[in-house]
């Protein structure tokens, strides 16, 4: 199945505007069948071995949300000890989530032990699955982005916290968090780099061909 020019060009926007949303969320409900799409997109992700190892636990329950949100808070406020002091003060006057204000949850997790202790494409690098469970958040984000939601992902949280508040079986990895729902807008650049935290780094610098580091060897 061939894309359209229009098609491609519709990827490339949605990659290209999407956005960690944390401060932006509307009270408004987000459909079911919205909410279907978009984990099903997610289902759709690449997978190593075709193991399919995530799982999605929708989140609305308003108690459980203030579980999350206390858990965050603890490892917020753990997390600005561990910059300078310019850095911390600068942290704390983030908005780094949007756990309440967000109608809905989902936490992603990963099923290692799914398929067997022996599964194609991980049989070397056992962390395939991991990385497997994240592309479907990626899937998750562009699908949501397209249906002009916005995603949060909030990293700033201990396991035990989503596992006891969510009942998530020790064996089972956490991969994400997100708060998903519709928005007042979407902003121009990533809140961080607008707010001056990083820049972002010229695609040149990122890029290399054939080698890490240029052989020099070659220019003599």
């Amino acid at each position: 199945m061939k894309i359209s020019q229009d098609e491609r060009d519709a990827v490339y926007k949605t990659i290209f505007s999407r956005r960690d949303v944390r401060g932006q969320f509307l009270a408004d409900p987000v459909p079911e069948e919205v909410l279907k799409r978009i984990l099903t997109a997610a289902h759709h992700a690449p997978s190593v071995g075709f193991m399919q190892p995530w799982d999605f636990i929708v989140v609305q329950n308003q108690e459980i949300k203030n579980k999350i949100k206390t858990g965050f808070e603890a490892a917020h406020n753990e997390s600005a000890d561990m910059f300078e002091d310019q850095k911390s003060q600068q942290y704390k006057k983030l908005k780094l989530e949007g756990i309440l204000e967000s109608p809905l949850g989902i936490c992603v997790t990963c099923d290692r032990s799914r398929n067997g202790p022996v599964v194609i494409g991980r049989t070397i690098n056992a962390q395939m699955d991991l990385y497997s469970a994240v592309c479907a958040v990626e899937n998750l984000w562009l699908a949501a982005r397209a249906e002009n939601l916005g995603v949060g992902w909030v990293s700033i949280i201990h396991d035990h916290v989503l596992r006891d508040a969510l009942n998530i079986p020790q064996d089972i990895d956490i991969i994400a968090y997100l708060c998903v729902g519709y928005v007042s807008h979407f902003k121009d650049k990533p809140e961080l780099e607008s707010a001056g935290w990083l820049p972002r780094r010229d695609i040149e610098e990122v890029v290399h061909y054939d080698s890490w580091m240029p052989d020099k060897t070659q220019n003599n």
